[in-house]
């Protein structure tokens, strides 16, 4: 069993105070510390997973600047077979239907029985390239996926629906499957596995790699483009009390009072 994995880059945003740049369209990204999706790393996961039970091997594509490398190298360590990295500064600005179209255009030549993606991705959360790139390749998909089992050329799987509700569909292979994260147990690697990784080799595309047009990707390609970033407004404010009993007592029913909550 032949299978994709689409991987992404994104931002570890925990505990950190986000800050927009100065054109409004972006966050500022110094200092920041980037991973890859976590909704991803259960996608690779699944698809070693996968490829250890039936069989088969396991490619990695990630679309973006020359630090994907690294993304691709964790994918190397946790079990994929070879990695694509996908880049030329064209594809800044790429909406998600526009990053669908970038994928296919590599995967489209490919043999493969199953193309995994996250659910979402932590930095934008849209959700949509999973499916689109399904449609572009005309063939069945499901999303937010929790259990995957394959039977005679068809993937049996679970998809979480809402209100903690669950879906069993079947789909014939070849199909596409957004992983929801807990599908599985994070992996763990020894060091001598990173360094061995580390030396890899990756191939690389660029635009005419790929055979696309400059007008094709981008700002240029897309329907939709970020016109401005803000934070979100604050609509109350916290307070923290003093730390000795007295004074937080009395600035309590301060404010009780000032809510109208006691006479």
């Amino acid at each position: 069993m032949n299978i994709v994995v689409c991987v992404k880059r994104v931002p570890d945003t925990t505990g950190v105070d986000i800050e927009i740049a100065e054109d409004g369209r972006r966050i500022r990204e110094e200092g920041l510390v980037f991973d890859t999706n976590d909704w991803d790393k259960y996608a690779i996961n699944e698809a070693v997973r996968l490829k250890e039970e039936y069989g088969g091997e396991v490619t990695a594509i990630a679309l973006g600047p020359e630090d994907v490398a690294d993304t691709l190298r964790r994918c190397f360590v946790t079990g994929c077979d070879e990695g694509i990295r996908l880049t030329d500064d064209a594809f800044e600005g790429s909406d998600a239907a526009t990053i669908a179209r970038i994928l296919h255009q590599v995967i489209k030549d490919m043999k493969f029985d199953l193309i995994l993606t996250g659910a979402q991705a932590g930095d934008d959360g849209y959700g949509q390239v999973g499916p689109t790139l399904a449609g572009l390749l005309g063939i069945p998909h499901a999303v937010l996926v929790t259990n995957i089992e394959i039977i005679d050329g068809t993937a049996r799987v679970h998809r979480e629906l809402e209100g903690g509700l669950e879906e069993v569909v079947e789909l014939k292979l070849p199909a596409l499957l957004t992983i929801q994260t807990g599908i599985n147990e994070p992996r763990y690697v020894s060091i001598r596995a990173v360094i061995k990784m580390m030396q890899k080799e990756i191939k690389v595309l660029d635009l005419q790699g790929l055979g696309m047009k400059k007008e094709e990707v981008g700002e240029a390609g897309s329907k939709t483009r970020i016109e401005r970033l803000s934070p979100p407004p604050i609509t109350k404010e916290i307070e923290i009390l003093p730390g000795e009993p007295e004074p937080a007592a009395t600035r309590l029913v301060e404010v009780l009072k000032d809510e109208g909550m006691l006479a």
